[in-house]
């Protein structure tokens, strides 16, 4: 047995540059996968997370302005949503369920004694968290009584309390903070994996529609479908929803303008069909390169056994079974791939973890808000070994087939190569 390894040993120590060639095809087409696979996870991590609190199945609709002549009435009309519409919408009780209306103010300057914020507020109800994924990190959210006693309560983001209070933060709920000249005690701080820049801050519907007058109109209907489960079900509803709306707002169902759906269902299905053709691109891309370095390693064994050939014949004639110089062949070929996969491996972890060191929580700025990009950029150990053996077992039958047909020549023909 050692003088075995010895031989192999000293088969590869005389062909240092083949060697070497052939390793660094194993090693690169390792790397280059794990690589390949852990950027990609960091993307596809990313967006898992970005969606993850987020109701997927989800309608939120804004008025626009009509761009069709609808029965005599010009396009360019403004289209206004009320509460009738909020009505509307929850008498749809096959497929829509905690249907709400939003209002909004902006330019409002949030203070707590010397420190301040210019921020929007938003007049929601309080299955908003439901339908917008919204996390509470302290307190609690709008509740019905606030809405039933218009209650002068607020649910700021973290980094809004952490802006007008500072070290005062943890202490932030039941607070008075001070909105444009009306007092609001804080009942809720929450958090978003978007960080924004100049995040919301919630109040009662009711409340901000009295002291802001907003009379019956709504800034946004939203709600949550039930019993849509793919893409054409929910245009089909999308559609549904704007026919009956047109009816009452008078203006053609085919009107894309007169108000705007965003269907996040829709795009959560159009973002996962781009999530799956980015990860097979990734994996067909590995794959090819890995099989790069299965070529290399085949078309260098290839030339390792016909330069031998002349050797296998006199080890033939000197009594030597095919199936030792076969045994020694493989050996070989094996002994590069595992030595050299491993490296490349190791080095394909090395740098996805240097990724995630240093990217791993990437952000980037959107405009009005920045995300996160890039989340935990790593690949499964196992799929990192799995690779690896499949090269090992690539090179071992790359070594196999072309000895197998060099130790099946007759010692005379391959004395005479």
């Amino acid at each position: 047995m050692i003088d075995f390894i010895q031989e192999i040993y000293g088969t590869i120590k005389r062909n240092k540059l083949r060697t070497a060639l052939t390793g660094f095809a194993v090693a690169w087409g390792i790397f280059m996968l794990i690589v390949l696979l852990g950027a990609g996870n960091g993307l596809l991590n990313a967006f898992e997370q970005q969606s993850g609190d987020m109701a997927m199945n989800s309608f939120q609709i804004w008025p626009g302005r009509t761009s069709m002549p609808y029965q005599g009435l010009k396009e360019g009309r403004n289209i206004k949503l009320t509460e009738k519409e909020l009505e509307l919408t929850r008498q749809m009780t096959e497929h829509v369920t905690h249907a709400s209306a939003i209002l909004e103010q902006g330019g409002v300057i949030l203070s707590y004694r010397q420190d301040h914020v210019s921020t929007q507020i938003t007049g929601v109800m309080p299955n908003y968290p439901e339908t917008n994924g919204l996390k509470l990190k302290a307190g609690r959210f709008i509740n019905q009584l606030d809405m039933k006693d218009k209650r002068k309560v607020i649910v700021l983001h973290e980094k809004t309390v952490e802006m007008l209070m500072g070290d005062e933060k943890e202490k932030a709920i039941g607070k008075h903070i001070n909105a444009s000249g009306i007092a609001y005690q804080v009942v809720g701080i929450y958090t978003t994996p978007m960080e924004e820049f100049s995040p919301t801050a919630y109040l009662p519907y009711t409340t901000l529609q009295l002291i802001y007058n907003k009379g019956d109109g709504v800034g946004s209907l939203v709600f949550l479908t039930k019993d849509i489960t793919d893409l054409p079900g929910s245009e089909t509803f999308e559609k549904e929803y704007r026919s009956a709306i047109s009816k009452v707002k008078q203006f053609d169902a085919e009107d894309r303008s007169a108000i705007w759906v965003w269907n996040r269902f829709s795009q959560y299905l159009q973002q996962q069909t781009a999530s799956d053709i980015l990860r097979t691109a990734i994996w067909v891309i590995g794959i090819f390169t890995l099989l790069s370095g299965i070529v290399g390693v085949s078309n260098i064994m290839l030339i390792t056994v016909k330069e031998r050939t002349h050797e296998f014949g006199i080890r033939k004639a000197l009594g030597a079974k095919p199936a030792s110089i076969l045994a020694l062949i493989i050996a070989e070929s094996i002994t590069i791939t595992t030595f050299f996969g491993y490296i490349g491996m190791i080095a394909g972890i090395a740098v996805t973890e240097y990724m995630n060191a240093v990217a791993g929580e990437q952000v980037m700025d959107i405009g009005v808000a920045s995300a996160t990009v890039f989340v935990n950029p790593t690949v499964d150990l196992h799929i990192a070994i799995q690779a690896t053996l499949t090269l090992i077992i690539a090179g071992t039958l790359a070594g196999f087939f072309p000895a197998r047909k060099a130790v099946m020549i007759r010692p005379i023909e391959a004395l005479k190569g």
